[in-house]
């Protein structure tokens, strides 16, 4: 884990979106970093793209998570 220096401004901006978002302030700058970077290696791809290609690989390793544990049992 590591700090990460941002300005006033931005930070503040950070904080207001996390209260919308009900996230942490934390998790709120980790997922703006996160879409900001996938859209960066993905120009294409539009913020809804992005989420829902997210979510499709969030749900593929839900199911993976779900045979090991079966398979496990």
């Amino acid at each position: 884990m590591g700090l990460v220096k941002i300005d006033d401004e931005l930070h503040e901006q950070v904080r207001q979106a996390s209260a919308v978002m009900c996230r942490s302030i934390n998790a709120q700058a980790e997922f703006w970093m996160k879409i900001g970077r996938l859209a960066e290696a993905n120009p294409t791809l539009s913020f809804n793209d992005i989420v829902r290609q997210q979510l499709a690989l969030a749900s593929e390793g839900a199911s993976e998570d779900d045979s090991a544990t079966r398979a496990a049992a």
